[in-house]
């Protein structure tokens, strides 16, 4: 049980830690909300990520069948006469999200404009698909980067929040209800004091009305 430390046994204190006590607990209450919301929405990221990493390998397939079906239509060297000619990838832009105050990072690409899509006009139907394909694999791989990052941030956020968490709940506010516990003590001790020295006074008053009296 915790033990009070340092502690003034004064009214003051006393209001002050009773202050501080609901105040940790409706700081406790926020945080355990918090919590809840992080791990609905790392449950919600994470069927996405899984549903991301299927679609991803499905696609994976497609874009390598694309590949063969067009070197064996063209022959390798027009396939690869053409991968020379494919647009460079766009730029990425970093930008970020907060959700619950967490930085969840967000990839921006810029459309790849008119040029990519009269060269896909350009080119062999079969290899048009291959491209076509390994451009979604290529959106499909910044996604689950992005979602992932945002996982491990999500998950790092929860792990600290349950810790705060437990430090409050199990540390601060039991060592704030013991300071209270102790300043109440010593406010009855000194009570039970003060009303034991009025009755000895009282008594030696009593006393000394009775001598003269007497005299």
């Amino acid at each position: 049980m915790p033990v009070a430390i340092n502690v003034r046994p004064t009214r003051m204190e006393y209001l002050r830690t009773i202050r501080r006590i609901a105040i940790s607990k409706k700081g406790l209450k926020l945080l355990k909300l918090k919590r809840s919301a992080l791990i609905l929405e790392f449950f919600n990221l994470s069927k996405k990520v899984a549903s991301l990493r299927s679609g991803l390998q499905a696609k994976l397939v497609l874009g390598y069948e694309g590949i063969h079906a067009s070197e064996m239509f063209v022959g390798p060297l027009k396939l690869e006469y053409e991968s020379m000619r494919i647009p460079k990838i766009q730029e990425l832009t970093l930008k970020s999200k907060n959700v619950m105050g967490v930085r969840i990072p967000e990839v921006v690409t810029k459309s790849s404009g008119q040029a990519g899509q009269e060269y896909l006009l350009e080119i062999p139907a079969s290899i048009n698909q291959a491209v076509k394909a390994f451009q979604d694999v290529h959106q499909m791989v910044l996604d689950v980067a992005e979602k992932e990052t945002a996982l491990r941030k999500l998950l790092f956020e929860i792990e600290k929040t349950k810790r705060r968490c437990n430090a409050i709940e199990n540390v601060l506010i039991p060592r704030l209800q013991a300071n209270a516990r102790y300043i109440k003590f010593r406010f009855d001790e000194m009570e039970r004091e003060n009303f034991t020295k009025l009755k000895t006074v009282k008594r030696k008053m009593n006393q000394r009305e009775a001598n003269k009296k007497d005299e």
